[in-house]
């Protein structure tokens, strides 16, 4: 079995300044970046190496994460219009009222199965792999 990589073009937003700046570290593929930006600390020191801000590095790894879900590739589009765009956010669908989104998105002809989108958000929880920033906590100016 051939193993098929996904070029870093696939991600929505990336620029080819940011595929040329994660080609110098070595990262030509989403899976790549999936393994060297899914925590906070790995971000902090890619954004030292390639100039990219962590937020947008956290954004493309997202992504990543998504383009990981087994059989929802043709979907992708939709799923980010419908406000899916990371684990967190397909774990957190109930199956059949995503499903009949979709269905009044594209048609039943068109649509994948409630038990694809069961499968999908299944995947979900084995597939949150990214450390969310946690924000800065408030500090007192006097102490």
């Amino acid at each position: 079995m051939q193993l098929v990589y996904r070029t870093l073009e696939y991600l929505d937003g990336i620029s080819d300044d940011d595929v040329r700046r994660l080609g110098t570290v070595g990262i030509r593929h989403t899976n790549q970046l999936l393994h060297r930006a899914s925590l906070g600390i790995d971000r902090d020191r890619l954004q030292k190496k390639t100039g990219i801000s962590t937020d947008r590095l956290l954004e493309f790894v997202h992504q990543c994460t998504v383009l990981e879900v087994s059989g929802m590739d043709r979907w992708i589009p939709l799923m980010r219009r419908l406000g899916i765009v990371t684990m967190k956010d397909l774990h957190a669908q109930d199956a059949k009222d995503l499903h009949a989104k979709l269905v009044e998105a594209i048609g039943l002809a068109g649509a994948p199965s409630v038990s694809d989108v069961q499968y999908w958000i299944s995947q979900a929880t084995a597939l949150d792999i990214v450390e969310e920033t946690e924000p800065a906590a408030p500090r007192s100016v006097i102490d």
